[in-house]
């Protein structure tokens, strides 16, 4: 049996989105990240660092959301689909988008907002570094629409989980006010028309019972 840790956040509903992208069952657990409950002994014990997502599938133990989504893919998913196979040039393009939407659209950007502004009391006030981050994210996110505007997808010509990473933050950046250019919201638009996206979506953001 499958059991995510995690929800209400962008990177949580990356998880539970490539699950329900498979039609796997599994079970949420769908505990907040500033609730305390990622820092209780138990969850510890499962996951040191205290961050959602977390993936248990059998004895297999797996944080970070691309590494849980790849896994996910190259394990559950039929061949070509979700996922390049290893080996080729696709496969090492999604691996490279995954380390640039992790890397330049999340934690160097977004997620510097949302410690410097959204999480003040705990980081403390930089206006600075939110200014650049700002400047940040709007630069490397159009290296991302200049693709998209001759692509339909990041890699090899399907949907795959680089853009069920991409839609995510994306919609990360609408919610935090960035003005994203048609392209980008249009690409948006069609991987949230998407019925695993719908579904994992709403179940994100609800509360534990």
């Amino acid at each position: 049996m499958l059991t995510i840790w995690g929800g209400t956040t962008s990177r949580t509903l990356h998880a539970h989105w490539m699950c329900h992208e498979l039609g796997l069952d599994y079970t949420a657990k769908l505990i907040g990240p500033r609730t305390g409950e990622t820092h209780t002994e138990a969850f510890l014990s499962i996951n040191p660092k205290g961050k959602i997502p977390v993936l248990i599938d059998d004895d297999l133990v797996l944080s970070e959301g691309a590494a849980i989504i790849t896994y996910l893919a190259d394990t559950y998913a039929k061949p070509g689909t979700l996922i390049p196979v290893h080996g080729g040039h696709d496969r090492a393009r999604y691996n490279q988008w995954q380390s640039f939407i992790q890397m330049e659209l999340d934690a160097h950007t977004l997620y510097v907002i949302r410690k410097h502004r959204d999480l003040q009391h705990l980081y403390g006030e930089a206006p600075a570094a939110i200014e650049a981050a700002i400047a940040g994210f709007n630069k490397q996110v159009a290296v991302a629409s200049e693709h998209l505007r001759h692509n339909e997808y990041l890699v090899g010509g399907f949907f795959t989980g680089a853009d069920l990473m991409l839609a995510g933050i994306l919609q990360w950046a609408k919610d935090y006010g960035f003005d994203l250019d048609p392209t980008l919201l249009d690409y948006t638009n069609r991987q949230h028309q998407r019925p695993a996206y719908i579904t994992a979506n709403r179940l994100n953001k609800s509360t534990v019972p």
